[in-house]
């Protein structure tokens, strides 16, 4: 039972439609769902379709259908970031005034042999912090991180600590093809809609630094953080669209909600297996344990969800 002198609880689900949803997006989504939930509270969903260039077509659509048939129920409408831009150039525009954000000339070219941040990105060198050489013209714009040491404890992971401007540098808020970046989209929704916990892949955890420090530059909350393991196939590989990882439209919506509570090591019992989709919620609903998630970064898919 919900504690009344406690806050409600308001969790999120924010898919990108790049393709169909795969069965590594619904453990991501049981697990988020299931934390607010259980304890009472409510659950948001949100479409990231911020990057235009990679939304496909009609596969928004695809995946709140396909949420709506597993059973999902979310609060509220849904909130598409594409909505959003007003909101996004208003807080660009705060922090530039607030000295926060620069210009920078730099190409993809000029940043190909810099060294790579944890998720992969380029380690901006800071080329363009102290001002545009003469004769050079802004593409992007960046936020100024500062020196320091981000900490947090991550509901499923532990402590984290991570210097941003050494391991990452000042990290792009406006692209150069005009585009805001997921970074500072997700900040700005989280805040508007109320999120008090997020509860995602581990995919993601390098992100959460960079997110934090703009909560504190943008005086926005921060909510809680969960990272999820991700789920791999059988050669280690996560399951994503880059992969070609199989739409859960292809199997048994139990079957796919039976197995993502095994994978977040729910153990359901053998006797769910195959049950009706209200049973398997309800049993879920009342034994969820973030406890018992994996502490780690990855757990393998317990049938075949790959191509």
């Amino acid at each position: 039972m919900m504690n009344p002198l406690l806050p409600q609880p308001v969790g999120r689900f924010a898919p990108s439609p790049s393709g169909p949803l795969h069965f590594g997006s619904v453990v991501a989504a049981v697990g988020s769902y299931l934390s607010a939930r259980a304890a009472g509270g409510r659950w948001l969903l949100r479409i990231e379709d911020v990057d235009a260039p990679r939304s496909v077509p009609d596969a928004a659509e695809g995946i709140i259908h396909t949420l709506a048939r597993l059973g999902f129920e979310w609060n509220g409408p849904i909130v598409w970031q594409h909505a959003r831009l007003d909101a996004y150039a208003e807080a660009l525009q705060l922090l530039r005034d607030r000295g926060w954000v620069y210009g920078c000339a730099c190409t993809r070219k000029m940043l190909a042999d810099a060294p790579r941040a944890a998720d992969g990105s380029a380690r901006y060198p800071g080329t363009c912090r102290a001002g545009l050489a003469p004769g050079q013209s802004a593409r992007a714009w960046r936020f100024r991180v500062l020196p320091g040491v981000v900490h947090f404890v991550d509901a499923v992971q532990g402590p984290v600590a991570e210097d941003v401007l050494a391991d990452v540098g000042d990290f792009v808020l406006l692209r150069a093809d005009g585009l805001f970046a997921y970074q500072l989209a997700v900040v700005l929704d989280d805040a508007a809609a109320g999120v008090t916990e997020v509860v995602r892949g581990i995919d993601l955890l390098p992100s959460t630094a960079r997110q934090i420090a703009l909560q504190q530059a943008l005086e926005l909350p921060t909510p809680a953080y969960a990272h999820l393991p991700v789920v791999v196939d059988a050669a280690g590989q996560k399951l994503s669209k880059q992969s070609l990882a199989r739409a859960v439209d292809e199997l048994p919506d139990e079957q796919v909600l039976f197995d993502a509570l095994a994978c977040l090591g729910q153990a359901p019992p053998v006797q769910l297996r195959g049950a009706p989709l209200a049973q398997i919620w309800a049993w879920a609903q009342a034994h969820w344990s973030l406890d018992a998630v994996p502490r780690s970064a990855a757990v393998p898919a317990r049938r075949d969800y790959d191509r």
